[in-house]
């Protein structure tokens, strides 16, 4: 997979440990965003940055970037993928599934195509690491694009259980 995948207005690049500011500030801009104020919370990006260190084995983030190698980039976009590896079984081999989430680009850049590319890098990423499935579970407004892109309902066989609740 290339490194920088670019268009004439945006860029997509796997992220790493030097993006984790900037993807804790795409998280705080889409609860915001949906808000419609800011959120007060000083402790956020630190809570976020021990979040990155816990999950960073088994997920792949994408960052989606706007300007120029001599203006500099700002993230305008992200999406993650958490990898599970099944267990094998005798007559089967172990398969990896991708849990696609934490999807979001700024309003500004919604209809630009980021949310194609970032989507894009994720499906050829699946591709690459022979994944079996990706799965998502879209919000009502995400769900039509999800469906455009070629996912399709996985059926109702999935159950919840809240041990706090119990």
């Amino acid at each position: 997979m290339a490194d920088r995948v670019a268009s004439p207005e945006f860029t997509i690049r796997v992220a790493d440990e030097r993006d984790v500011e900037a993807l804790a500030g795409l998280r705080r801009a889409w609860l915001e965003e949906r808000r419609g104020h800011p959120v007060d919370d000083p402790g956020f990006e630190a809570a976020f940055a021990q979040w990155w260190r816990i999950e960073q084995p088994r997920r792949t983030f994408w960052l989606a970037e706007a300007g120029s190698e001599r203006a500099g980039w700002t993230a305008v976009g992200s999406i993650n993928v958490v990898e599970t590896v099944h267990m094998p079984r005798p007559g089967a081999r172990s398969g990896r599934v991708g849990q696609v989430g934490n999807a979001f680009v700024l309003n500004a850049f919604a209809d630009r195509g980021v949310p194609r590319a970032l989507l894009t890098s994720v499906v050829e990423h699946a591709r690459q690491r022979r994944y079996r499935r990706l799965l998502l579970a879209p919000t009502p407004g995400s769900a039509a694009f999800y469906r455009r892109a070629g996912f399709v309902p996985a059926g109702d066989s999935v159950l919840v259980l809240h041990p706090a609740a119990q």
